[in-house]
């Protein structure tokens, strides 16, 4: 149910909600609604439940795809404030995707941190553009196997990419694929350190535990925590933020343009489209998944102008790609939030932490957060989901491994087009096979065998017409009148059109004609631009009404 821009007074005449601007920011909505006291506690519990999630995936997800954990953080607070302040979704938390991994990470491997953020700036101007556009409804025709084909391509390239960290291992060059790196990985088995596999082993265990058994804890803040703790006090020669980063900044950068020219942007601007197609899916999906658990109607235009917007602001503070985030938006509304405030205040906490408490975040040893990312990983894939579309049908399972081979072995853009072109075939064969013709036992007198009567079920489209086509030229050898009964045509396109001209031009040069009965107003409108020769062709409103008319023209021929 969409939301009202404003209330109607009672009493007096019900007034049919008025829809709101489709680029109007939700929290225009909640404060025209009403926000109180109550509402600003709720959110504020809610913001720092999300920070508390928030804080630690964030810089794990920046050590993955090859940046400073700082980066990490500046982007949860700028690209996620922003997110929230100017979003089309109520509950929508932004910031660092783990979606955004394997693309981050070889985008700075062939460009470096500044074209990064150069591409970053760059896919914020390509979805303001796309929002300003009213694009933001196309995504949703990307088919649900290739969401979950290509998340579960992810998060086996998430955790790949985790197991150095996780073990402790030492390797000169890791590479990017996936096939060599795990052969890498093979070869480097005896740099494993003990300590560090057995704090990102305990980091996991600590998680799933408290999932099962204290759901509402924050786990992956006390997992990180007592990991942090115990590889202070026992000593552990493991690898910590600290030793391969540094301390953090205590604050943000001072914004600042990325450096350009014309190479610069030559080299970004596949990066930024990648960035962006991948937003604006991620973001989006996150939306409608905030909407399915809240009742809520998120405005699609109104999220991609405000992830673009949240893409330059975050670019201009030094941090990376920002898009909605699924475990960090589900997180909000199971806290409790109400509206875009609860959003914010997380911004605004984690600002809070980098600001007072930063130099905590230098004990975090690296295996512990590869072992959060591990846990995101195992949840990224919707096990549940995909053995169920693989059971019904083969048409889906085909979807869902091709997208997950390509995203896996090949490229993640690549990977969304393949199967969204492959879940558009798979769409047309299952509409071609519902397309059907058969003979309809219609109340004809003696001696009128010469009229047949035949009705059209389903789609007449460029995928049927063949199929179709030839049982027509079985049935229309001899008939000198044939009715066709269209009711149960939803819609033809040329090529139905043309199948069907070219059945009533024979019929035509025959003596006969052939009538359509119940033809919808498209069908007609698409039959009227092939230019049939008249007395070929004709209409009626229903059958009995076509056969009464064919056996009159008989009998007046």
């Amino acid at each position: 149910m969409s939301e009202t821009s404003g209330r109607i007074d009672a009493p007096g005449p019900k007034v049919a909600p008025r829809p709101a601007p489709d680029h109007l920011p939700k929290i225009v909505t909640v404060l025209r609604e009403g926000y109180d006291l109550a509402a600003l506690r709720a959110d504020a519990l809610a913001g720092l439940t999300v920070a508390i999630v928030a804080l630690p995936l964030s810089m794990a997800i920046a050590i993955a795809s090859g940046v400073g954990p700082e980066r990490g953080l500046f982007t949860a607070i700028v690209g996620g404030f922003l997110v929230s302040a100017l979003g089309g979704s109520r509950y929508q938390i932004g910031g660092p995707a783990g979606a955004f991994i394997v693309l981050v990470a070889a985008c700075v491997a062939e460009t470096g941190l500044e074209g990064l953020i150069l591409a970053t700036l760059m896919s914020g101007l390509i979805l303001m553009a796309a929002g300003a556009l009213r694009l933001g409804s196309l995504v949703r025709f990307i088919p649900y196997p290739v969401t979950l084909g290509f998340t579960a391509g992810i998060a086996v390239i998430i955790f790949a990419s985790q197991i150095k960290d996780l073990a402790g291992m030492r390797l000169a060059e890791e590479p990017a694929a996936l096939a060599p790196k795990l052969a890498a990985l093979w070869a480097a088995r005896d740099t494993v350190t003990p300590a560090a596999l057995i704090l990102g082993a305990g980091t996991v265990g600590v998680i799933l535990a408290l999932r099962r058994w204290r759901p509402r804890w924050p786990g992956l803040l006390i997992a990180v925590a007592a990991a942090a703790v115990a590889a202070l006090v026992l000593h552990l020669p493991v690898e910590t933020i600290a030793t391969r980063f540094g301390a953090l900044p205590r604050g943000l950068p001072l914004p600042a343009m990325p450096s350009f020219g014309a190479v610069a942007l030559v080299e970004a601007l596949p990066w930024a489209a990648s960035f962006a197609l991948l937003g604006a899916i991620e973001s989006l999906l996150s939306a409608v998944v905030a909407d399915g658990m809240s009742g809520a109607q998120h405005r699609p235009n109104a999220e991609l102008l405000a992830q673009g917007v949240a893409n330059v602001g975050s670019a201009l503070f030094g941090g990376f790609c920002v898009t909605g985030t699924i475990a960090r938006t589900a997180t909000n509304v199971r806290a409790g939030s109400r509206g875009p405030v609860s959003g914010m205040l997380h911004a605004v906490m984690l600002l809070g932490f980098l600001l007072v408490a930063a130099p905590l975040a230098g004990f975090i040893p690296l295996a512990a957060l590869a072992g959060v990312l591990a846990v995101v990983a195992w949840n990224m894939a919707e096990k549940d989901e995909i053995a169920a579309l693989v059971r019904g049908g083969r048409g889906d399972a085909l979807i869902i491994g091709v997208t997950f081979l390509t995203v896996v072995f090949r490229d993640l853009t690549e990977g969304i087009i393949v199967g969204v072109a492959l879940g558009g075939v798979v769409v047309l064969s299952r509409l071609a096979r519902a397309a059907r013709i058969e003979a309809v036992a219609a109340p004809l007198p003696p001696g009128t065998e010469d009229v047949l009567v035949y009705r059209l079920n389903g789609p007449f489209f460029f995928g049927a017409a063949a199929m179709l086509g030839s049982v027509l030229d079985r049935v229309s050898r001899q008939p000198r009148a044939f009715v066709l009964d269209c009711a149960a045509v939803p819609f033809l396109d040329s090529t139905g059109a043309h199948a069907l001209a070219q059945l009533a031009r024979r019929m035509g040069r025959r003596g006969g004609c052939l009538w359509l009965a119940g033809a919808p107003e498209a069908v007609r409108a698409a039959l009227a631009r092939e230019h049939v020769p008249e007395g070929a062709l004709a209409f009626a409103p229903d059958v009995q009404a076509a056969v009464g008319s064919a056996l009159a023209g008989r009998d007046a021929g």
